[in-house]
């Protein structure tokens, strides 16, 4: 499974913009964050990076 495909990703990004930027904020300020809480770091920071990445599509496109 991609990560692009990830059911806890498809989640947050489900509950809109505001959530997927606080999302962001948490993760790359190391705060827990319980959608992601049984994950190991290593998918957490790949799910920090994929946020990212589509958050700077609406950047790019507003």
């Amino acid at each position: 499974m991609t990560l692009l495909n990830h059911p806890v990703l498809e989640r947050i990004c489900t509950q809109g913009c505001q959530h997927v930027l606080h999302t962001i904020d948490a993760l790359a300020s190391h705060q827990a964050v319980p959608e992601l809480d049984s994950l190991p770091e290593t998918q957490r920071r790949e799910i920090l990076r994929e946020l990212e990445a589509i958050m700077a599509v609406y950047q790019r496109s507003g």
